[in-house]
């Protein structure tokens, strides 16, 4: 009997505990209203590991289908004849197709179904990932556009299939925009199996779409570059077949479609990172006590040397930038570009690697708490850091090696050694910082700004007293004239007191809203002041460094040393595998800085 009442009070105890951790509102998940589920732990581990069963099984799904593309992609690669892109194109469209119904039955069905969500991940699907995901969608539909209009006007030599991919591509990149920008942070609590295999099967479809935009670019870049090299031999003689007429029309398409190219590959990235977070949180219940999240705005208070250096080093960028597009698109690149744009890096990576160090030391004087709550978004941040800074250190350390083999001594060969030496430390020091920054508990705002802000409102509004004292006295001095001299006068007197006080109101607003500047300023310690020096500073390095390999600056293959060490097919491989995790990981690095200038 004492062992039936013990077992009682355990079991009540457990319901106002799980009562307390459960939602106010009346709306709960149907499977918790039994019994059953509430009192025996047989049945959460089970449901626990049906949870780890689905997620097996989605992964198992996306593994295959991966794999499936993989070897189209690569047999298209080493054995046109058999595979053609025709073929890779078919099996894409008929996963895109498949991924377009699912998308469509989640937002039709599933997304409608009762308590199908209850909880929303407040971390998942931040607005710059999701800008992120508009942003490069729009230009990949421009570049779909652009391949439609190439391949019309090339009809007469090119498969109606150039012009169908395409289009399902455009469908496709719409649908999921407007799907992860809607859901993104769903939890959803029914048809967890099913919604786990439709979102893997849409994260495969999007890395094989980047796998074969990776080794498209690959054999469009060989062309152009031995195009160039057979110029240069035999000036003067076309072996293409299918070439661009001397139209404008067909012109634009051309040069639209290689300059939009690479925003292709980045959208396919960013929306895998946000489907694996929704893969992460099928089934996911938040409990109530971690629900209440701040939502940090992003301001520009505080920080004036930052945006000061980083607008510099992005003007500079620029021009470096242009000049060398200039100079690389000529039919022999002249030497002295490469050690210009060069010497721009090595100038700037130390820069930012100090930066970086700078942070991560102030980081420890701060000696805030570890934000150790399970959040899916963190993790996966990290380890997107850390997996696309590999491209990057990689291609370095090739880089390293050709150079040190060969001559080390020459004015280039040094400024590249010393480039690629450099970009391994400034990728690990900002890893560092941005991990550790990601790990730190938020500080709360200061509430000492408010209080300047209304002394200032109540100093704008004692002000104005006085001033309407004065016009009114102004106002009585005339009253022994005539009338019609009155009523011009107080015309005039009216039209001047409504100038000074808009000057006046003016003046006010300016004075306020520098002395609320300088007031915060001065009220950030020193420690936070510093770190949102850094966080911005590395963000705007971050955004030029991702701009000029975005656009086509490629000297990494251009300047043909490596290429001459390695030979052309090795060394392509090579930069076409890292250039887009580089490319992917500078603009994922600015999202990390963000999160860390906004909560310092």
């Amino acid at each position: 009997m004492s062992g039936n009442k013990v077992s009682k009070q355990k079991s009540c105890q457990h319901c106002k505990n799980r009562s307390a951790s459960a939602p106010h509102d009346t709306s709960t998940i149907h499977y918790e209203k039994f019994w059953l589920y509430r009192h025996c732990s047989s049945v959460q581990q089970g449901d626990r590991q049906a949870q780890k069963a689905g997620q097996l099984f989605s992964g198992l799904l996306a593994m295959n289908v991966v794999f499936l593309g993989s070897a189209f992609v690569s047999s298209m690669i080493f054995n046109h004849v058999a595979i053609t892109l025709a073929d890779v194109w078919i099996l894409l469209s008929i996963l895109k197709v498949l991924c377009l119904c699912w998308i469509i039955y989640y937002l039709l069905g599933t997304k409608r179904q009762p308590h199908a969500v209850l909880y929303r991940d407040s971390h998942a699907g931040p607005m710059w990932i999701r800008g992120s995901v508009l942003l490069f969608g729009v230009f990949s539909i421009l570049l779909n556009t652009f391949h439609i209009g190439y391949s019309a006007v090339l009809i007469q030599c090119k498969s109606r299939v150039e012009i169908v991919f395409p289009s399902i591509e455009i469908l496709f990149i719409c649908t999921q925009a407007f799907f992860l920008w809607h859901h993104s942070k769903d939890c959803i609590q029914v048809q967890h199996n099913f919604t786990r295999c439709g979102l893997m099967l849409t994260i495969a479809t999007n890395l094989l779409l980047w796998l074969l935009a990776v080794t498209n670019d690959t054999i469009h870049m060989e062309i152009e570059s031995q195009l160039r090299e057979v110029e240069q031999r035999f000036a003067g003689n076309e072996t293409v077949s299918c070439t661009c007429p001397n139209t404008t029309i067909c012109k634009v398409f051309q040069k639209g479609y290689i300059l939009l190219y690479p925003f292709n590959t980045e959208f396919c990235l960013v929306c895998c990172s946000v489907l694996y977070v929704m893969w992460k949180n099928v089934g996911r219940r938040i409990s109530h006590h971690h629900v209440p999240h701040i939502k940090h705005k992003f301001k520009l208070q505080g920080v004036v040397f930052g945006p000061l250096l980083g607008a510099i080093a992005v003007i500079i960028g620029i021009c470096v930038f242009m000049m060398y597009q200039i100079q690389a698109t000529s039919s022999v690149p002249d030497r002295q570009v490469f050690v210009m744009f060069y010497s721009y890096y090595v100038v700037l990576l130390p820069l930012m690697s100090m930066g970086a160090v700078a942070g991560t030391i102030i980081h420890a004087l701060e000696k805030k708490e570890l934000d150790t709550v399970k959040n899916p978004t963190r993790s996966l941040d990290v380890i997107l850091l850390m997996g696309a800074a590999l491209g990057q250190i990689g291609m370095s350390y090739f880089s390293i090696v050709a150079l040190v083999a060969t001559d080390p001594g020459e004015l280039l060969n040094s400024l590249i050694l010393s480039y690629s030496v450099l970009l391994i430390l400034q990728t690990i020091t900002q890893n560092v910082f941005i991990i550790d920054g990601l790990h730190r508990q938020p500080l709360v705002a200061i509430p000492e700004a408010r209080h300047t802000g209304h002394a200032g409102h109540h100093a704008a509004a004692s002000e104005r007293p006085e001033d309407e004292e004065t016009t009114t006295s102004s106002k009585q001095g005339h009253t022994h004239s005539s009338k019609e001299e009155e009523t011009k006068e107080e015309q005039i007197h009216e039209a001047c007191d409504q100038r000074r006080m808009s000057m006046l109101e003016l003046g006010q607003e300016i004075r306020r809203a520098s002395l609320s500047y300088i007031h915060s300023y001065s009220h950030l310690s020193w420690k936070r002041r510093a770190l949102r020096e850094i966080s911005f500073f590395l963000v705007l390095c971050n955004i030029i460094l991702w701009v000029i390999p975005t656009f086509g600056a490629h000297p990494v293959f251009e300047n043909g040393l490596e290429k001459s060490f390695y030979g052309y097919s090795t060394w392509f491989a090579i930069v076409n595998f890292g250039l887009p995790l580089g490319v992917f990981y500078r603009m994922h690095s600015v999202g990390g800085l963000l999160e860390v200038y906004v909560t310092a």
